[in-house]
């Protein structure tokens, strides 16, 4: 169970929903199940997903996340991604 109350499943879930409705294809899911979100380092699963942006993979146009602390809590860090986006 995350510490704002939604489990990752309920995240994608909730996530999934919101792809449906909003007619939106998902091309990849990027999870770190456990990791902190206090730095990038160590998530390899969100590195994977900024090597496939940068790469220009599945012509990737936007990143959908539950909340922006499950992108990242280190603002140097988020700033910096955003930036590479």
């Amino acid at each position: 169970m995350q510490i704002d109350g939604y489990s990752l499943d309920a995240q994608k879930s909730r996530m999934k929903a919101f792809c449906e409705f909003n007619d939106y294809e998902i091309s990849g899911e990027y999870e770190d199940a456990g990791k902190s979100g206090k730095s990038i380092e160590g998530r390899v699963a969100f590195n994977n997903m900024m090597e496939d942006i940068k790469s220009g993979k599945d012509d990737i146009s936007l990143v959908l996340v539950f909340k922006l602390s499950r992108f990242g809590r280190n603002a140097a860090d988020v700033l910096n991604s955003l930036q590479i986006m």
